[in-house]
This record gives C-alpha cells, sequence and structure tokens, in this order.
C-alpha cells in the first residue's frame, strides 16, 4: 500500500527519494510525490506512474539536501493531484499561522478522528486544499510549532486517534526530519558512516543505498538530522534500537525475459517451492523456532505439546491457504482448527482457549488487519502464537513466539501467486510437526511426505507445461462477465483463490462455491455465458463433483474441467478439459491452484488489463 521514502544527507537526496518510490511501486498506488527543504518547499506530484514524476522533477530541477516521498493509495479522498502526497501546511486569518508551507508531511494509515480535528482547525483559520485525514496532521504540527519539529510533532501524535507512519520537515529547519509510527510500519536506514539518515516504509525502498537498518517499534518517535538520529519510545524516554544488516535486493525485482512480473512470479515457483523446503531433512519442531519473541523455554516442543486447538487467522489469499490448511490440520493432525478472517475476528466475541495455538498467515508480515487480530488474540490470553510469512524482518515474525519463513523471494505482482504456494508448503510443514508432536504421524508415513513434497518444484514445472492450454481457455473467458468456480473438499478453498485471482486482474465478476451448493441458489446463474471452471482431482469427492457438473451440464452450462489424468472425464459438447500431470493426494491443491493463476493471467492479458497494478488494489494493506 502507501509507501514511504525520505532522507537527510549532505547530497541532493532526489534522486534517491524517486528511485525508492519506484522500488515500492509493487505495493499499489494510484498517485506519488516529492517534496525537499531547498530555501523554501518545493514538490512535485503525479497521478501517473513515479516514471512520470521523475520527468517532472527533472525537468523543474528539483534539488535538495532535505526530502520526503510518497505513493499513495486513496483511503480519504478522490486519487486526484489535490490529494497527493507530500502536503503543506497552510493557513490565513487570525489565530492561523500566517506562513504558508511551513510543514512539509507524508503520511500512512488512517487518521480516524480526522474530522474533529479539521474543524478545530477550520475554526483557527486553517484552509484544507484536499480531503485527506493526512492534509490534517499537516496543519496540526503547524499549530503546534514553536521553534522545535520533534517536539511540535510530539505533542501532535497525542491528538491522533488511529494508525499512521509519518514522516515530517520543516522550512524553519532544514537538514531535520521527524518521524512517527502507530499502527503502520517505518523503517530508519543508516547511511554509509553516518553521514545521512533515511526513513522507509520498506527497506526494499533503500535497496543499494545502504543496508543498515533499525525497525522502529510502536510508538516511537525518530528524529533525523545530519551525522546522527535519536528514537523515542511511546512513554518519551529515550530508546535504543538495534541496527541490524539487511540484504534488500532490488535485483530480485527484475522482469527479465517475462512480459509481467505475475508471469515471471508464476514461472518462479517450483524455485520458490524448493528454496522454501531448502534443508527440511525431518520434520522438527525446530522448523518452527525463527521468531524474535521468543522467550526463555517457550520452543516449539513445548508449545506443541500444550496446544489442543488451532486459530488461524488471515486476509485475503492468504485466508485461502488457512482454509486449505484446515483440512490438512484436522484431517492428519486430528487437532481441532478454526480459520478467521482477521478483520472480522477482534469485532465479535470469541471464546478464548489458552492453548490454542494461533497461527498467522501474511505475505508482508505488515498486513494491519492480521496484526490487530494477532494483537487481539494475546490480549485475551493466547499466548502461544506462530506465523507464516515471507518477510524474515517484518512486524508480525517481530511479534509473534514461533515462525516460519517463506521463501517465496520478492513478489511484485499485486495479484499473489508464489507467496501463496509456500504458504501451503509451510503450513502443511505444520501440520506434519503437530501430527507428529501428538503422536499422529508415522516413521514411514513422514517419509512418504516429505518424499512427495521434494517432488513438488518437479510436479509444478510439469504443471506449468500446460500453458498452452490454458491460453485457449483464456480467449474464450476474455469476452465473459461472469464466470463461476467449483471445488470440493480441500479444493473448495482453491476454487476460491481461481475466482480471486480472476476478478482481481481481469475485472470480469467471479464467484466459488462448492461444489455441493450448487443446487442450492447458485445454479439459478447458470447459462452458457457464464463458464464453469471445475477442480476435480481423482479423490473421494470425485463421483459427487461429477455430478454436480451433469447439474451444470443440462442447464446448457459450459464446464472448464481441471481433471487427474485417471478420473475419467472426458472432453465433449459444453465440456472442456484439461489434464493434470498427476493426482498428487493431499499436496494437490499447490498444484491445482497453478492453472487457474495461469488462466486468470491470460485473460487478463487477453483484455487487456493492468495486470501488476490492477486498479484499487494494493499489494501491502497497512491500512484497516
Amino acid at each position: 500500500m502507501c509507501g514511504i521514502v525520505a532522507s537527510v544527507s549532505y547530497r541532493n537526496i532526489v534522486p534517491i527519494l524517486v528511485q525508492g518510490l519506484q522500488r515500492l511501486e509493487y505495493r499499489g498506488y494510484d498517485s506519488c510525490g516529492v517534496a525537499v527543504h531547498s530555501g523554501g518547499l518545493r514538490r512535485a506530484r503525479s497521478t501517473e506512474r513515479v516514471a512520470e514524476l521523475l520527468q517532472q522533477v527533472t525537468s523543474e530541477k528539483l534539488e535538495g539536501t532535505t526530502g520526503i516521498a510518497h505513493t499513495r493509495w486513496a483511503t480519504h479522498g478522490a486519487p486526484a493531484l489535490h490529494n497527493a502526497h507530500p502536503h503543506f501546511s497552510h493557513g490565513t486569518g487570525a489565530g492561523a499561522q500566517e506562513r504558508p508551507g511551513r510543514i512539509a508531511l507524508v503520511h500512512n494509515g488512517i487518521i480516524e478522528n480526522h474530522d474533529e480535528l479539521r474543524a478545530s482547525l477550520q475554526a483557527r483559520g486553517y484552509e484544507f486544499s484536499s480531503q485527506t485525514d493526512t492534509e490534517v496532521i499537516a496543519h496540526l504540527v503547524d499549530s503546534l510549532y514553536e521553534g522545535d519539529l520533534f517536539d511540535a510533532v510530539r505533542s501532535a501524535i497525542t491528538h491522533l486517534h488511529g494508525a499512521y507512519a509519518i514522516a515530517v520537515f520543516c522550512k524553519d529547519e532544514p537538514h531535520r526530519v521527524v518521524g512517527a509510527r502507530a499502527g503502520s510500519p517505518l523503517i530508519l536506514g543508516v547511511g554509509e558512516g553516518g553521514r545521512e539518515h533515511f526513513l522507509a516504509s520498506d527497506a526494499m525502498a533503500l535497496a543499494g543505498v545502504t543496508d543498515q537498518i533499525v525497525y522502529l517499534e510502536e510508538g516511537d518517535l525518530v528524529d533525523l538530522q545530519l551525522g546522527r538520529y535519536w528514537v523515542v519510545d511511546r512513554r518519551g524516554q529515550a530508546a535504543t534500537r538495534q541496527v541490524r544488516t539487511v540484504q534488500a535486493h532490488s535485483g530480485a525485482a527484475e522482469l527479465g525475459p517475462y512480459r509481467h512480473y505475475m508471469q515471471k512470479e508464476i514461472f518462479e515457483q517450483p524455485r520458490a517451492i524448493a528454496d522454501t523446503l531448502d534443508g527440511v531433512q525431518a520434520i522438527v519442531p525446530e522448523l518452527f523456532e525463527a521468531s524474535g519473541n521468543h522467550p526463555p523455554g517457550e520452543g516449539a516442543h513445548r508449545v506443541f505439546a500444550q496446544i489442543d486447538s488451532v486459530l488461524i487467522l488471515a486476509c485475503g489469499t492468504s485466508y485461502y491457504s488457512g482454509c486449505t490448511a484446515k483440512y490438512w490440520l484436522e484431517g492428519i493432525a486430528k487437532i481441532p482448527t478454526q480459520v478467521e478472517i482477521a478483520s472480522e475476528y477482534r469485532y465479535r466475541e470469541s471464546v478464548p482457549n489458552p492453548n490454542t495455538l494461533v497461527v498467522t498467515i501474511t505475505q508482508s508480515g505488515e498486513t494491519a488487519d492480521t496484526l490487530a487480530a494477532l494483537r487481539h488474540a494475546q490480549s485475551l490470553g493466547m499466548k502461544h502464537t506462530l506465523t507464516v510469512c515471507n518477510v524474515a524482518t517484518s512486524a508480525m515474525v517481530r511479534e509473534t513466539r514461533l515462525a516460519y519463513i517463506t521463501r517465496a523471494g520478492v513478489e511484485i505482482g499485486v495479484a499473489s501467486t508464489k507467496a501463496f504456494t509456500t504458504q501451503l508448503a509451510g503450513l502443511f510443514l505444520l501440520t506434519l510437526a503437530l501430527a507428529q508432536a501428538k503422536g499422529r504421524l508415522t516413521e514411514a508415513q513422514e517419509a512418504a511426505h516429505l518424499k512427495a513434497m521434494r517432488h513438488l518444484p518437479a510436479a509444478l514445472s510439469a504443471v506449468l507445461a500446460l500453458e498452452p492450454q490454458i491460453i485457449s481457455w483464456a480467449e474464450d473467458f476474455a469476452g465473459k462477465q461472469n464466470a463461476l468456480f467449483l471445488g470440493r473438499g480441500l479444493h473448495y478453498p482453491i476454487a476460491l483463490e481461481g475466482a480471486l485471482k480472476l476478478k482481481e486482474i481481469t475485472y470480469i465478476h467471479a464467484e466459488a462455491y462448492a461444489a455441493g451448493e450448487l443446487k442450492h441458489g447458485p445454479l439459478a446463474l447458470v447459462t452458457s455465458e457464464m463458464p464453469v471452471v471445475t477442480v476435480a482431482p481423482n479423490d473421494t469427492l470425485l463421483e459427487k463433483l461429477k455430478s454436480n457438473m451433469q447439474e451444470v451440464r443440462a442447464r446448457g452450462g459450459v464446464l472448464y474441467v481441471l481433471a487427474d489424468a485417471d478420473s475419467r472425464i472426458e472432453s465433449g459438447d459444453g465440456i472442456h478439459v484439461i489434464r493434470m500431470p498427476e493426482h498428487y493426494g493431499a499436496l494437490s491443491p499447490l498444484l491445482h491452484v497453478v492453472p487457474l493463476q495461469l488462466l486468470a493471467y491470460h485473460t487478463a492479458v487477453a483484455r487487456g488489463t493492468d495486470v501488476d497494478k490492477p486498479r484499487n488494489l494494493a499489494k501491502s494493506v497497512t491500512v484497516e
């Protein structure tokens, strides 16, 4: 979602700020901008891509040694130039500071009490040029400024309700940037020799600039000046934060020979799965000991022995990986499992169980709703926590006691592909570890499961070879406005994920149903104009699924079926079949989801949509 880059430096910082924004483009945005201290405050903003912003700053010769930059994903106010960040303070009339452009500010998050603050500031003479909650903060800091920016920001954040990460500088104090965070991520980058310092919402923004990173904690306030910085915690006390070496290689984001990042990432899945499983020689609890919040004596051995249920918290695609894991955890490990949409969980009354293992699933580790749900579960006394996450240095990893770090690598496309399949791989390992801890996994079963997992990269490569057949399906789908996806049992969540992918990047309305529910309503929608995608592995539910498929054909519906080779489903009038290379048992979801990813991708290409940056969506959802 929104991205922040800021710096105090001895050199012109604009190229680094713009480059940082380019590295954050994968998060999704609808406007961008940069502001610098150059005698006064100067800025450039755009509702186009960062490349257009770069042209602006070059033609306008925008330069400065202190600056802030931002990519915005609209929450308050339309995606328009006047709502783009950075925002400046300005006001006229009695009571207002008659120094327009004194404060420059960028902000990630949502300020819940912005209406009340806006009314109060307007009463004091401040004029607003945007509909954003961010401009409120700029005016608020200005109203509290008495010669010290740090003090003004520290006072201002006491009035804010909601989530924020901010970076601020002032016309009257060159070579100074103040940052603060509460509920949204913000990091500090220490430049070479400590001569310059940076703020960013993601270490990726600083790749190639510095690998010395400080992860600011909840409530931290940070002051950057030339040659020094200091941090104050939420209690107002000076705080020491560890400087870590973080390799955020920008090279991982190169497109290479592929047309889009999504296509590249789909084809990277065999390698991503191999990397995620690298070194797994046996199912041992130590696989889940990677967390930074790991108290003595609370290792995975002890936690797994104590827990009697699992609660999974996640959003979007990660939620569907959790729904898949529920079938594994209950079917293999025999552990009762509940899967909750993170954004709903903390707003309902629930019955906490202190012996529950709370599992969060997140690609970025910064998803605001999932972090809030985790903290809510912890507040209810559920201390056993574990995350399956793709970013080892993320807030989620730091706040859970155990973790399994997937190794999908950087995922640029907004529609997740390799992050999803590596989550499934990590969750299957978790299932086996819990089954072993509960005495429900024999040595022979463990060996068989490990053999199947090691074969996954090769099996995925065979599935990717089906791409030409998927392209043929995509040509049919490109002209449609609606689609239905069906699955049963373990593959129902995969049908949900397939429908999500199609709607995300093609803008075709797509829904997924458990196939047994077809006759309880969705069948009314079936016509020859609504393609029905069916995930049909040769499992115990296959014959039931075939009956559901007949219900579709009897109403003139057209079926597109992903079937195992031995499922005895043949192509014919109104039924198109693609045969999967092999049946893969419990791990079948990892294979069946790949053709659905390819279907969405090639349909989007045929329709001419922006595959990697679909409208209205963001990669890292850091607001509620």
